[in-house]
């Protein structure tokens, strides 16, 4: 892989990180297209993820500034403990996948455009259906509840597939569930933070220790995780405010788009 290549994937994994049209999808289809497929994609998948959680905390700093104070400085139960801990229990799900079926969920990157197609197609159903339940719902949405952070976080598990946006998924399904459409954004990307850098973690480990070869240079890994920091940013902001203002359809159309292209760019 090329620095340049790193360069268009990294802002490609920075750019769709946050918006719901599946970052991993994007990443499978855009190696695919340069033709950088190969043993390198896990680890620099991963380090374009960890600069995307980066960039989360760049964006969202005063919200978890707020969430550490009010968990940190008193004993009391506060909000701010009672969301950190639904943020717990919406990860039980993905560790649960992380632990158990991690080679599982390897084996599904890196081998065609079949797979991703078909999931960027049920992420745009998703993203229509939660849109078009949002606007007929006749209760008043909610924060985001005990039950709902555990159904959001079983979708977030589900999404490890490439191609079933993260983002879309978990928002869509806290839409479907009735929670409040700036609610559900901003618990939707605070749930990924320990996650990712967890699996980072790991992954620098098993590096160290000579279990993950990869021949990818330093140079693209720099070059795409700067990328994919600095159009995560952006991204993130911008998906905020695509939420609050309801545009997902626009987003299921693209994925239906995406999704047929590689279905057929697959099958060819």
């Amino acid at each position: 892989m090329s620095w340049w290549e790193a360069l268009i994937l990294g802002m490609v994994q920075g750019l769709t990180e946050f918006l719901p049209v599946s970052s991993s999808g994007h990443l499978e289809i855009g190696q695919a297209l340069l033709g950088t497929a190969g043993d390198e994609n896990l680890l620099f998948a991963i380090v374009v993820h960890t600069a995307t959680v980066l960039s989360t905390i760049c964006v969202l700093w005063h919200e978890i500034a707020k969430l550490f104070q009010g968990t940190f400085t008193t004993p009391k139960w506060n909000a701010e403990k009672e969301y950190v801990a639904k943020i717990l229990v919406s990860m039980i799900p993905v560790f649960i996948v992380g632990m158990f079926f991690k080679d599982e969920v390897e084996a599904f990157f890196g081998h065609g455009l079949l797979l991703v197609g078909i999931c960027l197609i049920v992420t745009a159903c998703l993203l229509y259906l939660s849109e078009w339940l949002q606007k007929r719902r006749l209760t008043s949405p909610h924060e985001v509840t005990w039950r709902d952070a555990f159904i959001i976080g079983c979708a977030q598990a589900i999404a490890v597939l490439p191609g079933l946006s993260r983002s879309g998924t978990t928002i869509a399904t806290g839409l479907l569930c009735g929670v409040k459409k700036e609610s559900v954004a901003q618990f939707s990307f605070l749930m990924v933070l320990i996650p990712i850098l967890g699996e980072a973690f790991l992954s620098l480990l098993d590096l160290l220790k000579g279990e993950v070869s990869t021949s990818i240079g330093l140079l693209p890994l720099v070059v795409g995780f700067v990328a994919a920091f600095l159009s995560g940013c952006f991204a993130c902001r911008f998906m905020i405010d695509i939420v609050r203002r309801q545009r997902l359809v626009y987003f299921a159309v693209y994925c239906m788009l995406v999704g047929v292209f590689a279905i057929v760019y697959g099958l060819c």
